[in-house]
């Protein structure tokens, strides 16, 4: 049994950056040839692209978790580590991704539509790219950032040109059946209909789809029935089509009636008051639906609305009704504005932006908050003294210390940098200079300049001699 799922919670997390290398490139009489660690892969994306194949949430409902996979490690030999694999999402056309506070950060509509859900880590730097002039052979390489993760809904809006809505057993179902090639289930219960049903229609030279909404009854737009579930299927048509049962059975009920139930649950749900309206009188192929037909058109008319009286079983009006709703339909297209190229802007930072802010909390502790500061300790690997005073170095430049005395820091002071649920907190004891002045040029293996002891001088130099030796016998002369 093929269950409709339209609404539902997933986890997407990103793959994180892989690490990068620290490695000394080593060969024969020569053990310490300069740093040769590759960095380390990209982390994979979690990307969402709108497939129209696809209908329904529900392999999400049953799998909630996704998780795209890690860059690899560097190597030595400068050897870069393979980035992660992206992992891509197939939804359905229309549908929204909101936060957890229902915030909506994308709408999905039309084929091949994207929207990065979670971004994967950097990989880190070997101490290759980490070697400069001041730091010949750096004994540490940065670490991998984490993937990005969290959790997100996934709601999905029929995109649909025209909504049939009304009473379960109106006669919705068979009306879209004849009206297009769809094939909904049809039966002489209320609630047949579980699932919206899309259908495509062509009347001349217009093409729209027209979708049934079921469950529709009292107190729908409050969550009974089956309304509240579909009535967001309703959001993205242009053209309302009120499906009126001429021939009901049950003797509480009347067409009339039943548009004012119809008209105040969507008046409840909201957003809803610029549709244009059709009334559909069904069922006039029973002499009784057809008396009352006639009866109620007049108060219908008098209310404004385009009235059609119709039979999906005989097949009457069917005409009339299709290229009514495709006139409609071509006149909403034609005026809706035409959508302008997207323009770039381009937004330069101020002189005066440092990229960071320093900011004393209630409890005495200072927070440092920016992109690059929080970046660089997610990168930094905490056991590795040079690579700390790597990070030191990088805050020192940047301005963080001078901040943080302009702040009112003193020595001993707590500062923490990042966001409370993930920060790094350290005792400040300020400097007069960098790290990198103060300790010379950090990061340089000084054993590549250090003197070399005479045996393996002479080691040296009779390896020498040999390979020359060798040269002049491959080449001496007959």
């Amino acid at each position: 049994m093929t269950t409709f799922v339209d609404r539902v919670e997933l986890h997407v997390a990103a793959g994180s950056g892989g690490h990068g290398c620290a490695s000394v490139h080593r060969e024969k009489f020569k053990p310490l040839g300069g740093p040769d660690g590759g960095t380390g892969g990209r982390g994979g994306d979690v990307i969402l692209v709108v497939d129209q194949s696809v209908t329904t949430l529900l392999e999400y409902h049953h799998s909630p978790h996704r998780k795209a996979t890690n860059g690899r490690p560097g190597e030595g030999a400068n050897r870069s580590g393979k980035d992660g694999q992206d992992l891509v999402l197939p939804v359905p056309d229309g549908t929204v991704i909101l936060d957890k506070k229902g915030n909506v950060l994308a709408d999905l509509v039309g084929q091949g539509t994207t929207f990065v859900a979670a971004e994967g880590g950097r990989g880190g730097l070997g101490n290759a790219a980490l070697a400069s002039a001041r730091r010949k052979a750096p004994g540490f390489a940065l670490l991998g950032e984490p993937g990005r993760s969290g959790d997100i809904v996934l709601e999905l809006k029929t995109v649909a040109d025209v909504a049939l809505v009304g009473y379960p057993s109106a006669g919705k179902s068979s009306l879209i059946s004849v009206l297009s090639a769809a094939k909904p289930k049809i039966a002489d219960y209320p609630f047949t209909t579980l699932v919206p049903n899309l259908g495509v229609v062509t009347a001349g030279s217009t093409v729209y789809t027209i979708a049934d909404v079921p469950g529709l009854i009292p107190g729908a737009s409050q969550g009974r029935g089956l309304g509240l579930e579909f009535l967001r299927h309703v959001e993205r048509c242009s053209v309302l089509v009120h499906i009126l049962d001429t021939a009901t059975l049950e003797s509480d009920r009347d067409p009339i009636s039943d548009l004012d139930m119809i008209e105040e649950e969507l008046k409840q749900y909201g957003g809803l008051d610029d549709r244009p309206r059709i009334a559909v009188l069904n069922k006039i192929d029973i002499p009784d639906g057809l008396d009352l037909a006639e009866m109620i058109r007049p108060e219908l008319e008098a209310r404004g609305l385009r009235v059609y009286e119709v039979s999906a079983v005989a097949r009457t009006g069917l005409k009339e009704l299709s290229f009514a709703l495709a006139e409609i339909i071509a006149a909403q297209r034609a005026a809706k504005p035409v959508e302008e190229a997207t323009r770039v802007v381009i937004r330069p930072k101020a002189v005066d932006d440092t990229g960071f802010t320093v900011s004393l909390e209630e409890d005495g502790l200072y927070r440092v908050r920016g992109e690059k500061p929080e970046r660089w300790v997610r990168q930094t690997d905490f056991s590795n003294d040079e690579a700390v005073g790597y990070l030191a170095d990088r805050l020192s430049r940047l301005g963080v210390e001078g901040e943080l005395m302009k702040a009112g820091a003193r020595s001993g002071d707590g500062v923490a940098i990042g966001p409370e649920d993930d920060a790094v907190v350290f005792d400040w004891e300020p400097t007069v200079m960098a790290g990198a002045e103060m300790l010379g040029r950090r990061g340089e293996d000084h054993r590549l300049d250090a003197p070399r002891p005479a045996a393996v001088r002479r080691r040296d130099r009779d390896a020498e001699r040999d390979e020359a030796d060798k040269e002049y016998d491959d080449f001496k002369p007959f």
